[in-house]
C-alpha cells in the first residue's frame, strides 16, 4: 500500500531510539524528509546512520530537550530553516516516574508534566502555524497506558496524570484543528520492549545495574510467567511504528481527535508492575 508520504516533511521528537527511532526509520523508508530530535547528540548521530543503513535515506538531527523552551525554538528554527516547513509532528519524546505518592519529589511532578505534557502543547503551538501554511497535515501525540490504566505497585501518581493530559489535548486540538486541514491523534502504546526504558525499571525496582545476561534471563522470564498464559507479549517498537506513520498518512483521513490504544491485548500486563510484584513476592 502506498502511503502517499514521500517527500512529506516529519518531525520526530525522541527520536534516538525505542519507538521513535523506529518511527523515524518508517518514515524514511515511505521517502518522506525526516528530522529527529534527542537530548543526546551521540545517540542522534548514531540512530541518523542507522536510519541511512537501513533505508538508503539521510536524515537530519537536532539536538534538543524539549523540556526546555530554548530547545524549543532552536528545534522550530531548524524545522523551518532546514525542512521549509512540516507536515507531519510526532510527538513521541516522554518519560515515566514509578514510585509511591508519598515518595514522589516535586522536581519529579514537573518534570513529567514538562517532557510529557507541555512539550507536546509547546512544540505542536510553534509548528502548527507551518502546517496551516502548507494547507494542513497530522499530529501523532504518544501518550502511555499509564493515561487509562494504573501501574500499582510501585505506582503512577506521577506518570498517569501527564500521559491523560495528551489524551484529552489531542482530543481538543483535534477539534480546534480539524477546520485548517491538521488531523491529531493520540497514540497510547502498551508495554514496550525498549532496552533503555527497561533498564531504567529494572535499576529503580532492583537498586542496581543488571548485566546484559541478567536482564535478559529476567525480562524473558517475566514475559513468559505473567504474560504468556494470557497469550499477550511484549510489544515491538516497529509495530508502534507501523501505526504512526499509517495514522499520520492520508490513507487514515477519516481518523482524527481519539486516542487509539495499542497494547496487544486488554490484559497485557505491564513490566514495572511485574518487576515490583515480583519482588514484593
Amino acid at each position: 500500500m502506498d502511503l502517499e508520504l514521500s517527500g512529506r516533511r516529519v518531525v520526530v521528537t525522541g527520536g534516538s531510539r525505542g519507538i521513535g527511532l523506529a518511527t523515524a526509520t518508517a518514515f524514511a523508508a515511505e521517502g518522506a524528509e525526516v528530522l529527529i530530535c534527542a537530548r543526546d547528540s551521540d545517540r542522534l548521530a548514531e540512530a541518523a546512520r542507522d536510519v541511512e543503513t537501513a533505508t538508503g535515506r539521510a536524515i537530519r538531527t537536532v539536538a534538543a530537550d524539549v523540556a526546555s523552551l530554548a530547545d524549543i525554538d532552536r528545534l522550530t528554527a531548524r524545522v523551518r530553516d532546514d525542512l521549509g516547513g512540516v507536515d507531519v509532528l510526532v510527538n513521541n519524546a516522554g518519560t515515566g516516574t514509578y514510585k509511591p505518592f508519598l515518595e514522589v519529589t516535586d522536581d519529579e511532578l514537573v518534570d513529567g508534566m514538562a517532557i510529557n505534557f507541555f512539550a507536546q502543547f509547546r512544540i505542536s503551538q510553534r509548528l502548527v502555524p507551518m502546517m496551516m501554511a502548507a494547507g494542513g497535515g497530522a499530529i501523532i501525540n504518544v501518550s502511555g497506558r499509564t493515561s487509562i490504566r494504573t501501574a500499582f505497585p510501585p505506582g503512577s501518581t506521577c506518570t498517569g496524570p501527564a500521559k491523560a493530559a495528551e489524551n484529552r489535548f489531542s482530543a481538543d486540538l483535534g477539534a480546534e484543528l480539524i477546520g485548517h486541514g491538521i488531523r491529531v491523534v493520540c497514540v497510547v502504546p502498551g508495554v514496550v520492549a525498549t532496552p533503555d526504558r527497561f533498564a531504567k525499571w529494572e535499576r529503580e525496582a532492583l537498586g542496581r545495574e543488571l548485566t546484559e545476561a541478567e536482564a535478559a534471563g529476567l525480562r524473558d522470564r517475566l514475559e513468559t510467567e505473567l504474560s504468556a498464559p494470557a497469550g499477550n507479549r511484549w510489544g515491538d517498537p516497529r509495530e508502534l511504528a507501523d501505526v504512526i506513520v499509517f495514522l499520520a498518512s492520508p490513507r487514515a483521513s477519516y481518523v482524527s481527535g481519539t486516542s487509539l490504544v495499542v497494547d496487544g491485548s486488554p490484559g497485557s500486563r505491564s513490566y514495572v508492575r511485574s518487576l515490583y510484584e515480583q519482588q514484593d513476592g
